[in-house]
């Protein structure tokens, strides 16, 4: 069966019209014959959008009993039972009730069901409600949607319409009571619906929608094989090498983009397979910032041939323009080999390209080259390359007999080579030009002159040299990339330590220094930070210098520290690695301090909140009883009323009440302050079980209702007035929420080492989401009247027994209710 299609109205905000658009469509496709039913529609009131329903075939919704109300739901059964062709659904986001007949907790879920039997879906949900906004919004307007449908339905829809609307028409539709009732306007207007959070809904439902537009082109060129370019929004690539110039060309291009509403353009660097040729980390990393900084995005791809890279990243982002730098090279090597831009140029097609000048066009200068084989090998080939010619000559001139000219060629080549191993291209070429030389002298006639009497002869001599040349480029070539892939492999395992120890969460920075040491042979490694005594050791490893004067390499972490190592020296091309150890280093002293700096503002929050609920209770929980005790004790002390007995009996209850429940709030006051600052004393004694649940509970309120099966001979380590306290705060709360009918039950068995209490009450129960939440401080839970405490009971209970050593826990009571589980340490 062929899957139904989905179409979506998207609203921007609350409000703007998305359920009176869905009816209007429906309205359309009902006088063109369709087969249409309304499954679920929520007018909220509004008489517009309840005339609207008016004139179609509205589905009965099912009725459920919730939480002692009788609510309504979409029948999924009977909508599919009708099938229709097509079925309006609104809230697509909606959470559905428990006891619905389909075992889905949303309302999307259902929609999915209709499209798997082929009926079409018409529906509506507001940007805030999909999920990956959920945390925008709330910033945006400080309200957290409990209610969330998944991106990839949305995106999934076959049509997705935006309904929008101005913030100002929006506010004032809200004014005149076309949203809202009347009462609920002032806080809405001033509160969600102000200008500033409904234009930045607006701003993040175009934006969502644009991108889901793009995707629809991408894939539409897909399916077509368009190649192409559409330019649909002016997007711009700009290549980078990492040269001075890098910065001009973002610029440019940042300047070009701008010119166009939607513009948009990314900087991109392209790097060789190999890996052997590429700027430093840090280079790129301010590559990147750069990008970042004007606007601009920041890519990288493989690839040998840079123009093609070019090419294929521009084509495959739908670019319509290229930026890309004049050359750095002369026009006689650009006419003998086109450079980058020249090639980006010819094979560019339907995408424009700006050459762009720069100071560094054309100029002479040249990224200096890289000494890989060191000052000593370079000696050792200028020795070689002099030395063994000269040697071999005087062997091969002693043997001349057994020997020709060819032989005394290829034997001299085979020195120039060897000369290239030892030491690079210079001795090379010099050893190649000296065993010209030689060659001509002893073993081309005339013999020990300088003239060539044979004209293939000459020509011999110019291919030694010529061949011993390239010969020796080729060698000098192959050694550089050796020592080039040498260096790259320590680097990338190094980089590789370095990203997995900072995925790791490491910040073992003794370790960090260690692998420093390793890495460049260092003898020590240390980070040390600057006061007004010296510097100061923060980590070290091995012999560290003790002053960044005294360091062989130093690079700075901050303002304030420096990463040092002694015994070591390093290139400078190569110190680009040195200083990720040293961003790695910040980035273990950032974390460290934002760690710091994280807990302290949650023990400042956490310190804020009990702060804010400890006065909320003294300006009403103390509040009350206080004034009920004052107006008992005005009326005894009053000489105008004359009280019967049975009256003054009963102002003295309220006292004697009042009175009680102030003690009890005050205790648990000061018992949750006492466990918020760990200053709870505990004295750990053999108590026994059955005495202490029976003592706890004599004084309660109903505690003739409580069953107590506990065996006399079980025994606890406790504090027996803490264990008091914490029964009495369990059992309390079991009362409070157990119907005047229903008793709450105590038993405890011993497990091993452990001796298990259970408080098994029969009242209403409550989510397995909830319960952590009971164990909080200042949480009310279902019909609990407000001045019938603050809320702390459990949340000292809790306190208590952790500070004896035990736990506590809840589970659900079969049946029905709540049982609390205590385990406490069994007396051995």
């Amino acid at each position: 069966m062929e899957r139904g299609p989905l179409r979506v109205y998207l609203g921007a905000a609350p409000g703007v019209g998305k359920t009176f658009a869905m009816l209007d469509e429906g309205h359309r496709r009902l006088e063109r014959g369709t087969d249409l039913v309304v499954g679920y529609v929520e007018t909220h009131g509004r008489a517009r959008t309840a005339q609207a329903v008016e004139g179609l075939e509205v589905v009965p919704r099912r009725r459920l009993e919730h939480r002692g109300t009788q609510q309504e739901e979409m029948d999924l059964e009977a909508i599919l039972a009708r099938r229709p062709e097509v079925v309006l659904v609104d809230e697509l986001a909606h959470t559905n009730l428990p006891g619905g007949m389909a075992d889905h907790d949303k309302r999307w879920q259902d929609v999915e069901v209709l499209r798997d039997a082929g009926i079409e879906v018409v529906t509506t949900v507001n940007i805030q409600h999909l999920e990956s906004l959920n945390d925008v919004t709330e910033q945006v307007t400080g309200v957290r949607q409990r209610e969330t449908v998944p991106d990839h339905v949305v995106r999934s829809a076959d049509q997705i319409e935006l309904v929008d609307m101005s913030p100002q028409s929006l506010r004032r539709r809200m004014a005149h009571g076309n949203v809202y009732a009347a009462d609920k306007i002032d806080a809405a207007l001033s509160r969600y619906f102000r200008e500033g959070n409904l234009t930045a809904l607006r701003e993040l439902a175009l934006l969502w929608l644009a991108d889901r537009v793009d995707e629809g082109l991408e894939r539409y060129r897909e399916q077509h094989d368009i190649e192409a370019t559409w330019a649909t929004r002016e997007r711009i690539v700009v290549p980078v090498s990492g040269g001075a110039e890098s910065s001009t060309l973002m610029r440019r291009a940042a300047r070009i983009a701008s010119r166009r509403s939607g513009g948009e353009w990314q900087a991109l660097y392209v790097t060789r397979q190999d890996g052997l040729r590429g700027i430093a980390p840090d280079d790129l990393t301010a590559l990147a910032a750069k990008a970042e900084e004007l606007g601009g995005s920041f890519h990288t791809v493989v690839g040998d041939d840079p123009a093609d890279a070019v090419l294929a990243f521009a084509r495959a982002e739908n670019a319509t323009q290229v930026v890309i730098g004049a050359s750095r090279r002369s026009r006689v090597s650009t006419v003998l080999r086109p450079g980058v831009g020249e090639r980006v140029v010819a094979g560019s097609g339907d995408i424009d390209v700006h050459i762009v000048s720069h100071d560094y066009a054309r100029s002479s200068e040249r990224r200096p080259e890289v000494d890989n084989l060191g000052a000593r090998r370079r000696v050792a080939g200028l020795v070689f390359g002099l030395v063994v010619p000269a040697a071999l000559t005087a062997a091969l001139d002693a043997t001349k007999d057994l020997h020709g000219l060819p032989i005394e060629a290829m034997s001299l080549m085979l020195v120039v080579v060897a000369t290239a191993l030892v030491g690079g291209l210079a001795p090379a070429v010099l050893s190649a030009l000296v065993s010209a030389v030689l060659l001509n002298y002893f073993f081309t006639p005339p013999i020990h002159t300088l003239t060539v009497a044979e004209p293939e002869n000459v020509v011999t001599i110019a291919i030694f040299v010529a061949v011993g040349i390239a010969v020796a480029t080729v060698v000098d070539n192959a050694a550089r990339r050796t020592a080039e892939a040498r260096a790259a492999r320590r680097e990338a395992d190094a980089l590789t330590v370095l990203a997995h120890s900072l995925l790791t969460s490491s910040d073992d920075l003794p370790g960090l220094l260690a692998s420093a040491c390793r890495l460049f042979d260092a003898d020590g490694a240390a980070v040390l930070r600057g006061s007004s005594d010296g510097d100061v050791v923060v980590a070290s490893c091995g012999s560290p210098p003790a002053s960044v004067e005294r360091a062989d390499m130093a690079a700075a972490i901050d303002d304030r520290s420096t990463l040092v190592l002694t015994g070591a020296t390093l290139p400078a091309h190569q110190r680009g690695l040195l200083n990720a150890y040293a961003a790695y280093a910040k980035v273990m002293e950032e974390r460290r301090r934002a760690t710091s700096a994280e807990v302290e503002r949650l023990r400042l929050v956490d310190v804020d909140r009990t702060r804010t609920a400890l006065l909320q209770a003294v300006s009403h929980d103390l509040r009350n009883p206080l004034a009920a005790v004052k107006v008992s004790v005005d009326s005894l002390r009053s000489t105008d009323v004359v009280f019967s007995d049975e009256d003054r009996d009963a102002l003295l209850a309220t006292i004697e009440e009042s009175t009680d429940r102030l003690t009890a709030l005050v205790t648990n006051l000061l018992d949750m302050s006492r466990i918020s600052t760990g200053s709870v004393s505990v004295v750990l004694r053999e108590v026994g079980l059955a005495d202490a649940v029976r003592t706890s509970i004599a004084p309660l309120d109903g505690g003739s209702r409580i069953e107590v099966d506990v065996d006399p001979s079980l025994s606890v380590m406790a504090d027996a007035g803490l264990l008091d306290r914490v029964l009495a705060n369990i059992c309390e709360n079991a009362l409070k929420y157990t119907p005047a009918s229903a008793g709450v039950r105590v038993d405890a068995v011993a497990a091993g080492q452990r001796v298990v209490v259970r408080l098994a009450d029969s009242g209403p129960g409550v989510a397995d989401q909830d319960r952590d939440r009971l164990f909080a401080p200042f949480q009310r839970f279902g019909d609990v009247p407000q001045q019938d405490g603050v809320g702390l009971g459990l949340a000292v209970a809790r306190g208590l027994t952790e500070a004896m050593g035990g736990t506590i826990a809840t589970e659900e009571t079969p049946g029905g209710g709540l049982t609390f589980v205590l385990e406490l340490e069994a007396v051995s």
